[in-house]
Parts: structure tokens; C-alpha cells; sequence
């Protein structure tokens, strides 16, 4: 019975060695072991030591030598930081003849890395359906200290996937050190609306982040870095973080609207009897929700201009505003 429940316990403490904390070097987990047969329940209480900073062990085929990577500290937020996983180490052995004709190597960094959003969009950065089959990526993630744990998990997922492409990954909580030399910054992290706010409500709280994350671009990326912002309210955000790095082109600053404009088409494509390509050249002006101005007098459907379609007017400056809006 003695050696069942050292065992038991031995087998827990394995399920649990890849468990991490975000910002401490030691955390006591309590296990409850079951009880065998006729005997009482035993509680044990497990130290964990925090692996400091985090990484991923990467897959490498049998036979084959990986030289082991050592994370280094970063003393200094502006300095770059180590990568935290190296993926694919053996393909370019493999693979000369393909590798050969790749692109160079383009930093992306991502924020709110560990949300819904960026775990659809991730694996497709990953696999080459953003970018292309020849471009390798290194993906840079943030997140925060909330989410840190679920981050370090996003990129055990990311290895497991095994993607060519995917050459490095790097998680972090400060912007400066995830947007170093950063190429393209993907800005999803923002906090999200609660029941009946509308998005304007949370300028506050995200117009702080997104000016120091705006700030830290304009430190440390590359200077042609392209900035996509999707966290609400985005238009709002996107001139923020922009006023905040002034050393940055401004025409590298996009505010992503692509449903409500995606809302729109369909709305007029409704009305006209059409389907939805058939409906062009529609622009979303201002922000989200009840800030926005659908654009319908320089749309076009089938090549004419919306009002030549629809004649319906009161509709178009009414109803459809209203539909594309909520």
C-alpha cells in the first residue's frame, strides 16, 4: 500500500513539472491523493520550483543532436531577449533544396497572445497562410501577468504543431522586450467590453495601453514596422499608439474594421438582391458600435454607385446605418 501511494504521488509531482508560475520563483501545490482500500485519505503539499525565465523543449527527430538553448536574463527592457523556443532546428537538413529559396526571417509580435482571438489567428501566421509558403516567421508574444501561464501553453501548442516555418517564438509581458525589432505588430490585447458598455467606455483603461505600447514601438521596433490594431475601440486606439511613436511612417498604422465593413456589404448586398462580391469600395468611417458612419455614397454594386441601385433613401441613411452600427 506504501509503495501504491508513493507511486501515486511520484506520478502527480511528473503531471506537474510543467506547470509554471509567472512571477515567482517557487509555488506549493496541495495533492489530495485517493485513499486505497481501508485506508484514510492522505494530503501532500508539493514545492514546485519556477524554471526561470519560461521555455518550451522543441521536437527533434530520433538520433539527431539539438544544441541545448539557454535563456539569458535581460537586465535592461530596451535590450532584445532571448529567443524562448527554437522550432524546426533539423528541417533546413531535410529540406535544403526548399529552404534554400526562402525569404528572410520577419519578426511578428502579437499582443494578447493567450486570447480567442490570436489562438485562430496564430496557427495561421504559423502555417504559412498569412505570409506565404516561403516566408518563415518568428513569433513574439505577449501577454500579461494574468494570462502568462496560458501563454506559455499557446506555445507548447505552437511546437506541437510542428511548423516549418515557425523558426522561433518568444513570450513576454513587457512590450519593450517583445517588440524588439518587431516587423509587424499585431495588437489584439485590449480589454474587452462588459455587458451593455459600449466601446467607448473603455478608452481609458486602453488608451493607457496603447500608448505605451505605442511608446514602445517607436523604442524598439523596426522602423518600417506595420501596425494592425484590433483592440476596441480600434480607430481610436490606432491614433493613439501612432501619436505615441512619432519616429514611425503614419501610414504604417491600421486600424482593423473588417466585419463592420464585411456588415455593410452584406446589408447592401441584402437589399439589392445580389450576392455579396458584386458590392465594392464600402469604407467604415470612425470607430465601432454607434461612432461609425457606413460609407454607402462611394460604394458601389455591380460597378454602379449604391444610390443608382437602391433607391430607397430613407433606408440607406436610416435602417442601414443603424443594422451596420449595432
Amino acid at each position: 500500500a506504501l509503495s501504491l501511494s508513493l507511486s501515486h504521488l511520484l506520478c502527480s509531482k511528473m503531471a506537474l513539472s510543467r506547470l509554471s508560475t509567472a512571477h515567482t520563483d517557487t509555488k506549493v501545490v496541495t495533492l489530495r491523493e485517493t485513499p486505497l482500500p481501508g485506508h484514510a485519505a492522505r494530503v501532500s503539499r508539493v514545492k514546485l520550483l519556477r524554471r526561470h525565465p519560461p521555455r518550451v523543449l522543441c521536437s527533434v527527430a530520433p538520433n539527431q543532436v539539438q544544441s541545448p538553448f539557454v535563456p539569458s536574463t535581460v537586465a535592461d527592457p530596451t535590450k532584445k531577449r532571448e529567443c524562448f523556443g527554437v522550432f524546426s532546428t533539423t528541417y533546413d537538413l531535410k529540406a535544403e533544396e526548399k529552404t534554400k529559396s526562402w525569404k528572410t526571417l520577419i519578426n511578428i509580435a502579437v499582443s494578447g497572445a493567450a486570447g480567442m482571438i490570436s489562438n485562430h489567428l496564430l496557427f495561421k501566421l504559423a502555417s504559412g497562410e498569412v505570409f506565404g509558403p516561403d516566408q518563415p516567421i518568428a513569433l513574439k508574444l505577449m501577454g500579461s501577468e494574468r494570462s502568462f501561464q496560458a501563454l506559455e501553453g499557446v506555445a507548447m501548442e505552437l511546437e506541437d504543431s510542428l511548423y516549418p516555418l515557425l523558426r522561433e517564438v518568444s513570450i513576454g509581458i513587457n512590450p519593450y522586450e517583445v517588440f524588439q525589432d518587431a516587423e509587424w505588430a499585431l495588437l489584439i490585447g485590449a480589454k474587452p467590453r462588459g455587458p451593455g458598455m459600449e466601446r467607448a467606455s473603455l478608452l481609458d483603461v486602453n488608451g493607457q495601453i496603447f500608448a505605451e505600447q505605442g511608446r514602445a514601438l517607436n523604442a524598439v521596433a523596426s522602423r518600417n514596422v506595420k501596425v494592425i490594431v484590433v483592440g476596441n475601440p480600434c480607430n481610436t486606439n490606432a491614433l493613439i499608439c501612432l501619436k505615441n511613436a512619432p519616429d514611425l511612417p503614419a501610414k504604417n498604422f491600421h486600424a482593423l474594421t473588417r466585419l463592420d465593413e464585411n456588415r455593410a456589404k452584406c446589408q447592401l448586398a441584402l437589399k439589392a438582391g445580389v450576392f455579396y462580391d458584386k458590392v465594392s469600395n464600402v469604407t467604415i468611417w470612425g470607430n465601432h458600435s454607434t461612432t461609425q458612419v457606413p460609407d454607402f455614397l462611394n460604394a458601389k454594386i455591380n460597378g454602379l454607385p449604391v444610390k443608382e441601385v437602391i433607391t430607397d433613401t430613407k433606408w440607406l441613411e436610416e435602417e442601414f446605418t443603424e443594422m451596420v452600427q449595432n
